[in-house]
């Protein structure tokens, strides 16, 4: 053919690799070829994989496809870009580099995975001898094998098949040994092990051939540790940082890893620049989390309480003894502690179970009495004032919530300035209420001036900006912004698109379904909810309130169709998900009996929509108040039903008061 054969490269389990000549218009090129190619169909569909990943791509980062073919008795080929450069680990050392040029390879590696990702394939081989460095100093990545199309839909991907290993053991995460879903995190894992060698010059286990996770089982030696006794001169860096960064970005478990490949170099860019870094040491929150995971039913809710009182009660001890340096090192504590009783009561934690009970709202009161005692610790009140706000809120509690927000707002711009990132993130948390309680205008407010106060000191694709983009999103859906709020919900979707099995990218999917939904877009609004779900029943499980937000969506578009008993039967699947969650007197509930009444209603099912129409009002009355967009909208319906019925008066006051409540909130 076109291709001259100089000579073999190297040759593994998947086949040959050959430098090449193109005959016609000259220059050098890497030419694979399958070996067995007839004696192993598996082989065979890794090899076409391999070729379907390296067309999508277009990175300099990344080793590009240039033609793919066939040998005259069928067995398949393709060329690519020859590299000419050193494995990554090899060129480093050979080098002397210092620990920043090293990270700096390490941000080229990512950005080329983090290109993959973005294109929905894992590598799930990534090693040094699969990262070359070139001769001007640049990162290459090879060998997309093994390499993986992400689908939220996948079941757990078996690592090995007909006996055919499919990984690098010292590189390759738990989840590849055990069966288990393989993911981005899968490829973050390796590239913390790259990172650990780069900078200690040692594999962070032994190797074991017949039994690989068997050198994991003890605590890995710290990088400091290890670079302190002279393989890496570790100048001024600060070790604690990068041990913080290798140890999440390798650990054993997925959950405790960076979500994406993104949030790794976004933590390695903050080291470059002497920014605290997001990641955080595995702490007694987290050891305390795990062994709540084991038993939730019994610890979920009132240890969660019982946490933040003991912190509160700590630091009060700290206060009266006056050992100031506990006092401070359990306010970080305490941070670390309100994460961990955020997930507990949001439901966001995959293991916990619902948290509205009189026993959780009884210790929330006692909690804000000791919130409200600690004069002589302003910073520990906004904490607190702040994580109870929070959970107030996610309990439907607007009003509690919105005093103890407010009052931790003002406690942190006294404390830090408006410009300070605690600042913002509180903020954010008003913000988030503010579209709870209809006051859309006040919300985009709120998340715009977030982010701007602190917008030198946040990356593109930092949390708190994402946060604000997707609150603007939502103000400007409800305000009838659409073509605004899919641009600003788009820019959420690109922001966690590293991660397309996140939680957080199915959240922001199901945003931005719903307004593709009010602009007319039936069956793309209908396509992304359909993969919002699947990563919700993977991540989350069939039972979890996300499903039933997902389930609503899709029942409103069957509704918009016309379908209403299959709206029906989707809306009433939502509302037992959401009763068994968050119990009866919740917005949530509410809200889905509104639904379900209103399908009843377009079916004429007039007497079945009456009475679960105004279960629904006595609920939306409780928790919103008498003005409400969706006590209106409760309003409007029943007006509707006693009209059918011939109840003239009872129809006329309910559109006198939908009319009243809609004057009031715009005018």
């Amino acid at each position: 053919g076109r291709y001259r054969i100089l000579r073999l490269l190297g040759e593994g389990g998947m086949g040959r690799v050959y430098l090449v000549e193109r005959e016609d218009v000259g220059g050098h090129a890497a030419l694979k070829v399958l070996r067995d190619a007839w004696t192993s169909p598996e082989r065979r569909a890794r090899f076409a994989a391999e070729q379907r990943a390296l067309a999508q791509f277009s990175h300099p980062g990344i080793a590009s496809l240039h033609e793919v073919g066939s040998l005259p008795d069928g067995t398949p080929w393709f060329a690519m870009e020859y590299v000419e450069g050193t494995p990554l680990t090899t060129h480093a050392t050979s080098r002397a580099l210092e620990v920043r040029e090293r990270l700096r390879l390490v941000l080229e590696v990512c950005e080329a995975v983090q290109h993959a990702h973005a294109h929905a394939v894992i590598h799930r081989d990534l090693k040094p001898s699969n990262v070359l460095v070139t001769t001007d100093g640049h990162v290459k990545l090879l060998d997309f094998g093994i390499a993986k199309q992400l689908d939220p839909t996948d079941e757990p991907l078996e690592v090995t098949r007909t006996g055919l290993r499919v990984l690098t053991p010292s590189y390759a995460a738990p989840e590849q040994f055990t069966g288990g879903a393989v993911g981005v995190r899968t490829d973050v894992h390796a590239i913390g092990v790259m990172l650990y060698e780069l900078l200690t010059g040692h594999l962070p286990w032994p190797a074991e051939p017949e039994s690989p996770l068997a050198g994991r089982s003890r605590e890995v030696t710290r990088p400091s540790q290890l670079a302190r006794r002279g393989s890496v001169a570790p100048g001024r860096a600060g070790w604690r940082e990068l041990d913080v960064l290798v140890q999440t970005a390798m650990h054993q478990d997925p959950a405790r890893r960076y979500p994406s490949v993104e949030a790794l170099a976004r933590d390695i860019r903050h080291y470059l620049a002497s920014e605290p870094l997001e990641a955080r040491p595995d702490s007694a929150g987290y050891r305390l989390g795990r062994f709540a995971r084991r038993r939730w039913r019994e610890l979920a809710t009132a240890a969660a309480v019982l946490i933040l009182l003991g912190a509160v009660a700590l630091v009060a001890a700290a206060r009266v003894t006056g050992a100031r340096d506990a006092a401070l090192a359990e306010a970080a504590r305490t941070a670390r502690i309100q994460a961990f009783m955020l997930g507990l009561f949001a439901g966001g934690d995959d293991d916990t179970g619902p948290a509205d009970s009189l026993r959780v709202r009884t210790l929330l009161d006692r909690g804000e009495r000791e919130a409200g005692a600690l004069d002589a610790d302003p910073e520990q009140r906004a904490a607190l004032r702040e994580t109870l706000g929070e959970i107030r809120r996610q309990l439907g509690a607007y009003d509690r919530s919105d005093s103890l927000l407010t009052a931790a707002l003002a406690e942190r711009v006294r404390l830090h300035g408006p410009a300070a990132l605690d600042v913002a993130r509180v903020r954010l948390a008003l913000a988030r209420l503010r579209l709870d309680q209809a006051r859309y205008a006040d919300a985009d407010s709120l998340a715009r001036n977030a982010i701007a106060t602190v917008r030198p000191s946040v990356p593109a694709h930092h949390p708190l900006r994402l946060e604000s983009l997707a609150v603007q999103g939502r103000a400007a859906q409800e305000e009838g912004r659409l073509e605004d709020a899919i641009a600003l919900q788009g820019e959420v979707v690109a922001g966690h698109a590293g991660n397309r099995s996140s939680t957080e990218y199915a959240g922001a999917i199901i945003e931005l379904a719903g307004t593709h939904f009010y602009a007319g877009h039936l069956e793309t609004s209908d396509s992304l909810n359909r993969i919002a779900l699947a990563i919700y029943r993977a991540r989350r499980g069939d039972a979890h309130p996300a499903v039933a937000d997902v389930l609503i969506n899709l029942g409103a578009a069957e509704q918009e169709r016309g379908n209403y008993a299959a709206a029906e039967t989707l809306h009433r699947q939502a509302l037992e998900r959401i009763r068994s969650w968050h119990g009866e007197m919740h917005p949530a509930t509410a809200s889905a009996l509104t639904l379900v009444g209103r399908a009843l209603l377009f079916q004429g099912r007039d007497a079945e929509a009456d009475s679960v129409l105004r279960e629904a009002l006595g609920i939306l009355e409780q928790v919103h108040g008498p003005v409400h967009p969706r006590v209106a909208s409760a309003l409007n319906e029943l007006g509707t039903i006693a009209l059918r019925a011939g109840r003239l008066d009872e129809a006329d006051a309910a559109y006198r008061r939908n009319e009243t409540i809609y004057r009031q909130l715009h005018g």
